[in-house]
Order: C-alpha cells, then sequence, then structure tokens
C-alpha cells in the first residue's frame, strides 16, 4: 500500500492493518521529512485516544492528516506503533 499527498509519497509499505475501514501502516515506514506536529488529539471507544500528524509537502500544510494511537486499547493492540492516513490523503495499490 502507498499512502501520497501532493504528488509525494508520504508512506509505503506491504505490511498494513485494516482497522475500522483504514490502512494502517508501520510508523517505521512514514517518511517523517513530511511530518510535523500537530496538537489535535481525538478520542475512539474501540481503539483510545488518537494522536494527529500534519502534513508539509512542497510548502503545503495538510493539517491532521495522519492518526496514530500511542496507546491503544487492548483490543486495537494492533494499531500500536501504525499510522493510518485521511483528510485527502490517497491510500492505494
Amino acid at each position: 500500500m502507498k499512502a501520497t499527498w501532493n504528488g509525494v509519497v508520504i508512506a509505503q509499505s506491504d505490511d498494513t492493518v485494516v482497522a475500522d475501514g483504514n490502512h494502517y501502516f508501520p510508523a517505521a515506514s512514514l517518511r517523517r521529512e513530511y511530518v510535523t506536529f500537530s496538537n489535535h488529539r481525538s478520542s475512539n471507544p474501540v481503539n483510545g485516544e488518537a494522536c494527529y500528524y500534519s502534513l508539509l509537502v512542497q510548502g503545503e500544510l495538510k493539517a491532521d492528516a495522519a492518526w496514530y494511537y500511542p496507546n491503544p486499547k487492548p483490543d486495537a493492540e494492533m494499531l500500536r506503533d501504525r499510522v493510518a492516513f485521511g483528510n485527502g490523503v490517497k491510500v492505494e495499490l
């Protein structure tokens, strides 16, 4: 799977976990040079509290475009150290 935004590959891996209709990429596959901090947080009753990243690609900022669960609930442990994408990031084979 490959996650792209603004013409750039943000993450790519053959090892994704699908949960809630999203592909969760290994955190190590994330191209950190395009990732920037976000203060945004959200809560999911099954997975736990999500933290977010924003993306900065070719001078354009895409706020809160990726999320991860630093301390997932027990039933969502498979999401630990993984990142999912939304907010206009294309995820495809």
